[in-house]
């Protein structure tokens, strides 16, 4: 499969330390590809290079194959790439109706933006009113997804959706990321437990200190290799 989304040699640093050393890693139409790997490893920077965040100090991103390294992050989201960080990313002391308004700035109608958002996600439409800072972490994470798909993105890039979460709750919201990935946007997931996201991953990396030590398809002997590569993760 052609990539949507490529990084290539992508080396990185925060306050003059480099945390990237040469990652690789691409992300196609349709495809939901895993992240993983323990806290500190530089998931979230590679995220956040993906996106245009935070700077690449080499290597290089490319989109459909055109190289946009050191493009700005609006440029980027204007081109398909959605970032929905860790932390949900809602307006907590607005509805959940003003909230998917706020996404009306892509183009899109606020009726438009309401009918994709509470078909998907139908106990947002119960909430409408309600501020979004007393939905449950289940219900803003609903939310989160919803304003990243108002943009109609290529690619969504999701950091920690399982954070805090009840298992039932994560099982469900990544049913709903399948669902978005068959639907031909390219997903790629940031995780640090393995076994939230496996389930519906297409292919997966783990990072370890920066380094993409291992990736592949998730069969069963990557899974085995993962108790070696971040021991004390759930697999």
């Amino acid at each position: 499969m052609s990539a949507l989304l490529e990084l290539s040699g992508i080396h990185a640093a925060h306050e003059g330390i480099t945390v990237l050393h040469g990652v690789d890693l691409s992300v196609a139409a349709g495809q939901v590809v895993a992240l993983l790997g323990p806290n500190g490893a530089g998931k979230t920077t590679t995220l956040r290079v993906a996106a245009g965040v935070h700077p690449a100090a080499s290597g290089r991103l490319l989109m459909g194959g055109r190289d946009v390294t050191g493009a700005d992050p609006q440029d980027l989201a204007r081109a398909g790439v959605c970032l929905i960080p860790e932390g949900r990313g809602v307006f907590p002391n607005l509805s959940v109706r003003d909230n998917l308004l706020m996404m009306t700035f892509t183009g899109r109608s606020r009726a438009e933006i309401e009918e994709v958002a509470f078909a998907r996600f139908p106990i947002l439409a119960r909430r409408a009113s309600q501020a979004a800072g007393t939905l449950s972490g289940g219900e803003q994470q609903m939310l989160a997804l919803a304003r990243g798909l108002a943009t109609d993105p290529a690619v969504l890039l999701l950091d920690e959706l399982s954070m805090g979460l009840a298992p039932l709750v994560v099982a469900n919201l990544y049913e709903q990321v399948a669902e978005i990935a068959r639907q031909g946007v390219g997903v790629l997931i940031v995780e640090q437990f393995a076994a939230a996201v496996l389930g519906i991953a297409d292919h997966a990396a783990v990072l370890v200190r920066g380094r993409i030590e291992r990736q592949g398809r998730p069969d069963s002997g990557f899974r085995t290799d993962l108790s070696d590569l971040y021991l004390g993760s759930p697999t």
